[in-house]
């Protein structure tokens, strides 16, 4: 398969799977696109073997042969995905050790890892989406490397954290808890998976894990000003989308522990039209202070 048939594949897959990300995604130049759609691609893999429905030894065989394709990641393979990631990387030079950080992430998901606290939830969340954040930046390029580099891995923190909290009642019914312990503790709520408690105690769990999801982001969202007007652009359709998820989830936490948050289709276009114009004017984003931790 060449790189034009796999990238198409690729963008496909994200145009389908990718309900929040693809609104970024589709802002930026073609290159810069399918680049990024190919990285989407290799982590949707992963988190579908991560999330299957098979025992706990075929999953971690399945990601020993994705880590083996993505060492030997060549434009001469017949996976598509592979094909369109080793161009990916032969183009923008993709950290490959960060697509590793990844399946290392998902391994942890697949070994029943717990979290007794946030520093220990951290490192979790840095593989499986900082890892991606660093993916992005290396396609999408930046001012003060550095500076760039710790902030696009912040930004995936927030993301992650996001995640985690729209999709509370889903893990558990898998067996997992991503909420830190100590935490669990702290508003008297189980810490066995079941999120057994009052539901203003619940409520006050929710609204304080979101207070410090949206101070991440407040953190993360600082890379856009080092980054080329597309790319920002981008960035910041993905990022506020995902910040209107986690309004609809502290202002409604019983609702949002029932169903998956989502914001509906107009808004996201919105959001995205609106990004191109906040990025081309190079505003540093707007700090949300009820975010703020006490």
């Amino acid at each position: 398969m060449n790189p034009t048939e796999a990238y198409e594949h690729c963008e496909s897959l994200t145009r389908r799977a990718a309900a929040n990300f693809y609104y970024g995604i589709r802002l930026l130049p073609r290159q810069k696109r399918l680049a990024t759609c190919a990285v989407y691609a290799f982590a949707r893999r992963i988190d579908d073997i991560g999330d299957g429905q098979i025992d706990r030894a075929r999953k971690s065989e399945l990601l020993n042969v994705a880590e083996q394709a993505l060492q030997a990641a060549s434009t001469s393979s017949i996976d598509p995905v592979i094909v369109a990631l080793a161009d990916a990387h032969e183009r923008f030079s993709l950290p490959i050790e960060a697509l590793e950080d990844l399946i290392a992430g998902v391994r942890m998901d697949v070994e029943g890892a717990s979290y007794e606290s946030f520093e220990d939830l951290l490192v979790y969340c840095r593989l499986v989406a900082g890892s991606i954040g660093r993916l992005c930046l290396a396609i999408f390029g930046a001012r003060e490397q550095e500076q760039a580099h710790r902030l696009a891995d912040d930004l995936g923190v927030a993301l992650q954290l996001t995640n985690i909290l729209r999709d509370l009642r889903e893990d558990a019914t898998l067996g997992r808890v991503y909420i830190p312990r100590e935490d669990l503790r702290r508003y008297q709520v189980s810490d066995e998976g079941r999120f057994e408690g009052g539901e203003g105690q619940l409520d006050a769990l929710t609204r304080f894990q979101a207070r410090r999801a949206g101070e991440w982001f407040d953190r993360g969202l600082e890379l856009v000003p080092l980054l080329d007007r597309r790319s920002g652009a981008c960035v910041l359709a993905m990022a506020n989308i995902y910040r209107g998820v986690l309004r609809c989830i502290e202002d409604d936490p019983e609702r949002s522990r029932a169903v998956r948050v989502s914001l509906p289709i107009w808004e996201k276009g919105w959001v995205a039209s609106r990004s191109i114009l906040t990025a081309t004017l190079k505003r540093p984003p707007v700090r949300d202070r009820r975010w703020q931790l006490p």
